[in-house]
């Protein structure tokens, strides 16, 4: 559900839908904190986004590939979790054999046979942390390194490269997915929620203005694709947006787009997060935070509709149309 949380991993900070099913004369005190968070999102502070890569990470194979990928094949320096920066070719299958992947593989394929499972465990989680264009380079690197240092040191190996050829810099991480004492790191949603906030928080330790928070939150209603859709798309080599551009517009020219089920839902959580919104606002009345309790109407107020996927495909068409024209005409 949509929340806002503090920086203290897993303590909620306030519940957009308890606010909104209670309201504020319940006697809510907003903490410093919680004024901080909703300050920062009001605002429009910059989010940041931690990612985990789903494709490869499967056998020896994809993670030399992947170790090779980041690093350019030697061209940029690999930084360990000992904090040794490693730079050629053939850095990732010497990190292969230092974490002894090759012993793990062996003993995963022996559980596998035992126990019949179809899909063995990944040998690595390959984590991306990225910040918009225009945030130093160097800062992000720094607070990716605090984070790692804090959540897996002396417990899981982990290697991490910096990458500043595109407009936003972001880092590479890949993390054994196995700890020194055999702990396997299962990583589900709420733990990526969690790295968020930690990764924000040590950006604003380094000066860099961060925020973590979830998009429903925000009033994000551009469709979330997964990594490698949304590559693709920044290639134009997406099938998948040419697949569902094609339904939209031969259903905008026979009768227009045709409604999609999850729009109920969609439309309940925006309603929650609007009543979470109001009653922050109030509260933040009442404990003499006018200002930001104005900021917090002002961004209420200008939350884009709630639109499916479909819609927002329909809307991205008719845009371009208009720019075409208007092209055309300025010709």
């Amino acid at each position: 559900m949509p929340s806002l949380r503090t920086d203290t991993v897993g303590k909620p900070l306030f519940d957009l839908r308890s606010f909104g099913r209670h309201g504020p004369d319940r006697g809510d005190h907003l903490s410093p904190a919680d004024l901080a968070v909703i300050a920062r999102t009001v605002r429009r502070t910059p989010e940041v986004m931690v990612k985990v890569l789903t494709h490869g990470g499967q056998n020896l194979g994809a993670v030399g590939r992947h170790f090779n990928y980041i690093d350019r094949g030697g061209e940029l320096p690999i930084e360990t979790d000992d904090g040794t920066p490693l730079k050629g070719k053939g850095v990732g299958k010497s990190l292969i054999e230092d974490w002894d992947l090759d012993l793990e593989e062996d003993r995963r394929a022996a559980n596998v046979r035992a126990r019949g499972v179809k899909r063995p465990p990944k040998l690595v989680h390959k984590l991306l942390f990225s910040m918009p264009a225009g945030t130093p380079a160097q800062k992000v690197s720094a607070a990716v390194k605090a984070f790692a240092r804090e959540e897996f040191g002396a417990k899981h190996r982990y290697a991490m490269v910096l990458h500043t050829d595109e407009p936003h810099p972001h880092v590479h991480m890949v993390v054994k997915a196995v700890s020194e004492e055999s702990a396997r790191l299962n990583i589900k949603k709420a733990t990526l929620r969690d790295w968020r906030r930690e990764f924000a928080l040590h950006l604003r330790q380094q000066g860099v203005p961060a925020n973590a928070t979830d998009r429903q939150v925000r009033g994000v209603v551009n469709p979330q694709k997964t990594d490698g859709i949304h590559r693709a798309a920044m290639r134009g080599a997406s099938t998948h947006w040419r697949q569902r551009t094609a339904v939209v517009a031969r259903e905008s020219n026979r009768q227009g787009v045709e409604p999609e089920p999850g729009m109920a839902r969609l439309l309940q959580t925006r309603q929650e997060v609007l009543r979470g919104w109001r009653a922050a606002g109030d509260a933040l009345i009442k404990q003499d935070q006018v200002e930001l309790a104005q900021e917090v109407r002002r961004f209420v107020a200008h939350m884009p509709s709630v639109q499916t996927e479909k819609e927002w495909i329909r809307e991205s068409l008719l845009e371009r149309q208009r720019m075409r024209e208007d092209s055309g005409l300025s010709r």
